[in-house]
């Protein structure tokens, strides 16, 4: 068998019988004469081109090896249903309270902070944006640093403490300058917890269960804009000036306090990585690796010694994919900036304070639905890119519709369409990302944190897109929604092409460089099926 090797420059190549030059690498034949390319990863091309004897195939573990099918079936089950009940419920209540400390000043707004705080022009929308400039410079180290260390469990509750703690603290703001220093410090911790917890997620599930693990992540924060909206309404209609504090004060506090009292219980519930986790019985740990290891053909966090910082880094910023994938994923936030001021958007209704902070909870409730059902659809089907486009359409129009007109029943229509028409395709575009680039764990830890981080520097500058003064049909903010939900589709239709073009090539034995293609160094049904791109 020839040993496969990366591209040459021109003056070391072979010559074939006709004097041209060879730049792709060997296929061996099985005895059906299907070609069948070995597996290159980024990190371990270089080593398999040299050293033969390191493309052994891997051998199952031997707990896992001796389990019949449906013995090895079952046991999956009860230990995929585990994973759920101790990581998922965990992951959405520290979601939720992540987002509300994030969004709470919007409703906090409606509760007479902007008044009591003497803010003038542009000084409210620039404390909400500045919370980002911290949220992106973070994402990055975080995400590097949790894939370095392997305990989540340890290190997402702690920094959920830190925020809980600012976000208390911003209860105590005197003044513009004070409201601003707390947000910056508030998105410069909370940075870690998205971004963290899509890699968290990736780490103990396969491809064709991550979507709908997403969704049930992300339902987090769309619930999260439901309870804001009925929290806040309960402290303005019953706290407001008790003990000597406004409304919007009590908010931040009791939303902070309880921020904190879960993260408690949150190092004790989470587990870590599968090899990190204590609870696991052996089986159970052995299960747990080996049916990732199937699943690319691959294995993934082995240890902090094999993880660097700068090297996942460098891996994902070489793969023009990432790039795609950040484009798509900065359009898809860029258009659901909305929710960053719904309820002040809500309010160009013309219902009181209250009435409008409740208007706001249905469109979350509609959008944890249809992000659900879509989810569900899409891990079901294995297919991405369909579930992914088709509810940006339905955001199109909602964005049109806002704009083209100020009567009640058709804005609020709009309203109700737009955060489903964007959030139902956002949960399964972020799974694609873990399906893209799924190794190694540096290369897709750092690939996950940037791209959240760009996608999130939209929120920078679309607060100013939604001055009192623009509403109510916000037609210049409306017009940008819809321009960049439409990039969006592009940049999903030009990923599309992309991987359908590499599955062609690792169809034809060919080398791609990060994927895994059919081989006998690979396990399971990766042997079987060969790596495949998810479209």
């Amino acid at each position: 068998m020839s040993t496969p090797h990366p591209s040459l420059p021109f003056w070391k190549k072979k010559k074939n019988k006709e004097g041209n030059a060879e730049d792709t690498p060997k296929i061996r034949y099985d005895g059906d004469q299907k070609p069948q390319a070995e597996h290159l990863s980024d990190t371990t091309t270089d080593i398999a081109a040299k050293d033969p004897s390191s493309r052994k195939r891997r051998e199952a573990p031997p707990l896992v090896r001796d389990l019949a099918p449906e013995e090895r079936a079952r046991l999956e089950k009860v230990l995929v249903k585990k994973i759920d009940l101790r990581l998922l419920p965990m992951l959405i209540i520290m979601y939720l309270m992540n987002y509300l400390d994030r969004n709470n000043i919007a409703a906090a707004r409606l509760a007479g902070l902007e008044e009591e705080l003497g803010l003038t022009g542009t000084q409210y929308l620039t404390c909400v944006s500045i919370l980002f400039v911290g949220y992106i410079l973070m994402q990055v180290p975080s995400n590097l640093f949790l894939n370095k260390i392997g305990r989540p469990a340890i290190y997402l509750p702690a920094c959920m403490v830190v925020w809980g703690m600012i976000s208390a603290a911003t209860a105590a703001a005197q003044s513009f300058g004070g409201l601003l220093a707390i947000r910056f410090f508030l998105g410069f911790v909370e940075a870690a917890y998205f971004p963290g917890c899509l890699f968290f997620l990736s780490s103990w599930y396969t491809r064709k269960e991550l979507g709908f693990r997403t969704a049930i992540l992300y339902s987090g924060s769309l619930m999260s804009g439901a309870f804001s909206g009925l929290i806040t309404a309960g402290i303005t209609g019953n706290l407001d000036g008790k003990r000597g504090l406004r409304a919007w004060r009590w908010l931040f506090i009791i939303e902070g306090v309880i921020t904190i009292f879960i993260a408690f219980f949150a190092v004790v519930i989470l587990p870590n990585f599968p090899r990190t986790t204590t609870w696991l019985t052996e089986n159970e740990r052995q299960l747990a690796v080996w049916r990732l290891d199937e699943d690319i053909g691959e294995d993934d966090w082995t240890g902090t010694q094999n993880q660097t910082f700068w090297h996942g880094m460098k891996l994902a910023f070489a793969d023009i994919k990432t790039w795609v994938l950040m484009v798509l994923l900065f359009c898809f936030v860029a258009s659901g900036t909305v929710t960053n001021l719904f309820p002040t958007i809500v309010q160009t209704l013309g219902y009181s304070n209250i009435i409008s902070l409740l208007l706001t909870v249905p469109p979350y409730v509609l959008g944890v639905i249809t992000t659900f059902c879509n989810s569900w659809h899409a891990d079901r089907t294995g297919e991405r890119y369909f579930h992914i486009t088709l509810p940006l359409y339905v955001a199109v129009i909602a964005f049109i519709i806002a704009a083209a007109t100020t009567k009640t029943a058709p804005r609020y229509l709009a309203m109700m369409l737009m955060i489903p028409g964007v959030y139902t395709g956002y949960v399964v575009a972020l799974a694609w990302i873990s399906n893209t680039l799924p190794r190694p764990p540096a290369k897709r830890a750092a690939a996950l944190a940037a791209i959240n981080a760009v996608s999130n520097s939209s929120s920078i500058y679309a607060s100013y897109m939604y001055p009192e003064s623009a509403g109510p049909r916000y037609i210049v903010a409306m017009s940008v929604n819809c321009v960049t939900a439409f990039i969006a589709i592009c940049a999903a239709t030009v990923l599309r092409f992309i991987l359908v073009h590499l599955n062609k090539k690792l169809d034809r034995g060919e080398l791609v460089e990060g994927a895994v293609a059919i081989g006998k160094a690979i396990p399971g049904e990766a042997a079987k099926k060969g790596f495949r791109f998810v479209l």
